[in-house]
């Protein structure tokens, strides 16, 4: 018995080890002439199935802590980003408010600019015009001084 469990661990590392297609063989083996033969390898392999859940069960554990660990963080991330996005809303409202205020009082800059020019354009064409009024305010000087000595002469 003690010269079969040694084999038996050489066998089921060969079964753990190699590819399906050489299984055969190797579990032919199991089924040599030793008496009990078979059911003290399926003892064996009972036990290293209960050692690989255990190995499975560890590791699961393990995971598991920082998967619930991850999902915690990701929720904390998801109400901050819920709070960002709230705030980014209003933010994003307020700049348009005051955007609008700003292009009411652009528009009402350009406005006020243009009638500006358009007032400067009436001067500088009204001073141009200004000789032209002054030689026939003359005009009408000499013909009222003209009209009344003619009257007096008469």
């Amino acid at each position: 018995m003690a010269e079969s469990l040694p084999e038996h661990d050489r066998i089921l590392q060969e079964i753990e080890s190699t590819d399906t297609a050489c299984v055969g063989p190797t579990l032919r083996s199991v089924y040599d002439d030793q008496p009990n033969a078979h059911q003290r390898f399926m003892e064996k392999l009972d036990a290293c199935i209960r050692n690989h859940d255990r190995e499975i069960e560890k590791m699961c554990n393990f995971h598991h802590q920082g998967f619930v660990d991850a999902i915690t963080e990701l929720l904390k991330v998801r109400a901050d980003a819920e709070k960002l996005k709230v705030q980014v809303t209003d933010t994003n409202r307020r700049l348009q408010d005051a955007g609008k205020e700003v292009i009411a009082q652009t528009e009402e800059i350009i406005r006020c600019r243009v009638q500006q020019r358009n007032i400067t354009t009436v001067v500088e064409k009204l001073q141009l015009c200004l000789p032209v009024l002054e030689m026939y305010s003359k005009l009408k000087e000499q013909m009222n001084v003209k009209s009344l000595l003619k009257a007096v002469v008469f």
